[in-house]
């Protein structure tokens, strides 16, 4: 175990905690067993030593990280691991993607029975599943799921300056005054277009130069490692998934044609329904559908965008649709915290009660009007009036 705790006192002893996540704050860490589910790249690794090193130092010979992807788990289990750890006066476990790990729902299950002195953290992919694992830990841990930076979080970064978080509700009714107190500390507009490039993934920071390699690296990582891994899919279709992928950046925004579709890609009308769902549970993709719940694996969304707006710029070598990039980032930030389905008059049906259209600066009320708790989401646009708001500030919901 010795060389896991040297590893471990080397990655926190090159943490920095200029900046903090907001989830950090959010999540009750005097649980006894914690998961943080999340797209790889996101920042969750970080937000676990940053959470050491800002609360556990004067008991750090009683705190150990690891990833489960470490060599030393091909001759050691988990379980091993946490009795030894616990002899030697060990109380605080991180555990880093535990989808890595084979046996990870039983044995973390094991580890919380045996050992009720102990406090696990443990960190898996969007795909993990806490309920339907081998062992249920539903009922043991409490969850989390991390997405990227929000648009605040990344102005944070930028600027220095601290912005609290924004409800919906103070949003829709209040957003003249809340435009007003965040422009006067910063112009959202001169970082705005730059977020939407290249400000999702915390990792922009440390070379901006290989932002997009890095997010391909990212973006094939979770095709050719994670899906085969949690999903079972043949490696052999992840080429038809890229290119399913580069369709959907380049749509304006992308609807469904499942019988084209499934001729062009060259896949059974089952197989690529599927796939809809996989990207979306992996955080590739957000799936819109008219239905409030009970979402079928083979049901047709009926409308897809990317998760992100940083992986159309990383998919597509042509110029990103602008329409698409607007609706992407709404989606987006909006639909962490809400509920997010389509709308046959707006673009969006949020928590099954406001409508909302995203457009321009120039963007009329046309196709919303008469419609009760509808409103506009304007691109380039420091202020708004009555029911056209900024889209950029929903940027401000997390």
């Amino acid at each position: 175990m010795e060389e896991l705790v040297e590893k471990f006192r080397f990655k926190l002893s090159h943490t920095s905690t200029d900046f903090v996540r907001s989830l950090g704050n959010d999540i009750n860490w005097n649980a006894r067993l914690i998961g943080v589910k999340g797209a790889r790249g996101v920042g969750k690794t970080t937000m676990l030593l940053q959470h050491i090193k800002m609360n556990l130092t004067e008991v750090l010979d009683k705190t150990l990280y690891v990833s489960l992807d470490s060599i030393w788990f091909s001759n050691n289990t988990l379980v091993d691991l946490a009795d030894d750890f616990v002899k030697k006066g060990g109380e605080y476990l991180f555990l880093d993607e535990v989808h890595r790990y084979d046996n990870w729902s039983q044995e973390l299950k094991n580890i919380y029975d045996d050992y009720p002195m102990l406090k696990v953290v443990f960190t898996g992919s969007s795909l993990l599943q806490i309920l339907n694992a081998r062992a249920d830990l539903s009922r043991r841990a409490i969850t989390y799921t991390m997405q990227g930076l929000s648009f605040r979080e990344y102005l944070s970064i930028e600027t220095g300056q601290h912005f609290d978080k924004l409800t919906l509700e103070s949003i829709l009714s209040n957003h003249s005054t809340e435009s007003a107190l965040i422009t006067a500390k910063v112009k959202p507009l001169q970082y705005f277009d730059r977020y939407l490039r290249q400000g999702y993934y915390p990792f922009y920071k440390e070379e901006l130069d290989l932002y997009i390699p890095r997010l391909e690296e990212v973006i094939n990582m979770m095709l050719e490692i994670e899906l085969p891994l949690l999903r079972g899919l043949d490696l052999a279709y992840v080429h038809k998934i890229k290119q399913l992928l580069l369709i959907i950046s380049e749509s304006v925004p992308f609807v469904p044609n499942v019988s084209k579709l499934s001729d062009k890609i060259g896949i059974a009308r089952s197989t690529l329904l599927l796939y809809f769902h996989y990207l979306a549970e992996i955080g590739l993709t957000v799936n819109l559908f008219k239905e409030s719940g009970g979402i079928s694996k083979l049901q047709k969304p009926l409308k897809v965008y990317l998760e992100n707006s940083n992986l159309m710029y990383a998919l597509t070598s042509s110029a990103a649709n602008t329409g698409n990039i607007r609706e992407t980032f709404f989606a987006n930030q909006l639909g962490y915290t809400h509920k997010i389905m389509y709308s046959d008059r707006g673009d969006f049906f949020v928590d099954e009660k406001y409508v909302f259209e995203i457009g321009g600066k120039d963007k009329s009320k046309k196709q919303i009007e008469g419609v009760e708790n509808s409103f506009i989401a304007s691109d380039d646009i420091e202020y708004g009036f009555q029911n056209k708001i900024p889209l950029w500030l929903f940027g401000f919901l997390y």
